[in-house]
């Protein structure tokens, strides 16, 4: 796995984050970092605040105090629209967020160019060989893990190097989640630095440098990857509903 060095700057360096949807305040002081190259995941029960936590990072709550910090630079006060065009962050949603009436094809051509580097269509389908099987079918007939190769790999069309993805395990085949498994493991690799919410521990676990556990919008606890056979009790209790 990827470490980070202890005299490196992390990448990504949340400080008391707070987050508001109306007058719901949904975030209470969040703090996290994330080391380059590295994968943390942010784990708990639904409606604990991990969704929220990635959606304060691109700006799309209705308000948000703390910082956020990326390679030293504040993002706190910058508005969701700037965040997102200057291509250091790619977030796919839980939801996925293709166009439907697209094919894959078309949809992997259509993300504006918004950062250096973004894969090409050939790597894409090197890294996820049944999205070129199927890259004449349209959105509305992938099956899920379908889309969410696509909805993965269109943020990689971005050139974005720190990746926020929310549950993209959710609801799919084993087989499915065996694929996504290598290519997460394949984009580690590479360098990217990602930030995972997973329901799935098991798809989780091994991936990841560190483990934070959110509970009612707080980090209640912050798992190595060398802690958790030791705190398997400690996690079972966390997520158990």
């Amino acid at each position: 796995m990827n470490i980070a060095s202890s005299q490196q700057a992390p990448l990504l360096k949340i400080s008391d984050l707070n987050a508001w949807y109306g007058e719901s305040h949904v975030l209470h002081g969040i703090d996290l970092e994330l080391g380059e190259g590295q994968l943390i995941t942010l784990l708990g029960r639904n409606g604990a605040g991990r969704t929220t936590t990635l959606r304060a990072i691109m700006g799309m709550v209705d308000r948000r105090t703390g910082s956020i910090l990326i390679h030293g630079d504040e993002f706190i006060d910058k508005p969701a629209h700037r965040i997102a065009h200057l291509g250091r962050i790619g977030y796919c949603p839980e939801e996925r967020g293709i166009f439907a009436t697209l094919n894959v094809e078309e949809n992997l051509m259509l993300p504006p160019t918004v950062g250096e580097g973004g894969m090409s269509v050939a790597e894409i389908y090197d890294m996820f060989p049944n999205l070129k099987e199927v890259r004449k079918r349209m959105g509305t007939r992938l099956s899920g893990g379908e889309q969410q190769m696509l909805a993965i790999a269109r943020i990689l069309r971005t050139g974005a190097r720190l990746l926020l993805l929310d549950e993209i395990t959710e609801g799919l085949a084993p087989v499915i989640v065996k694929a996504l498994s290598e290519a997460i493991l394949d984009l580690k690799q590479r360098g990217y630095t990602i930030m995972l919410v997973e329901q799935n521990f098991r798809f989780a676990a091994p991936l990841a440098d560190r483990h934070y556990v959110i509970e009612n919008g707080k980090v209640i606890d912050r798992i190595e990857a060398g802690e958790v056979e030791a705190k398997m009790d400690r996690l079972n209790h966390y997520l158990s509903v």
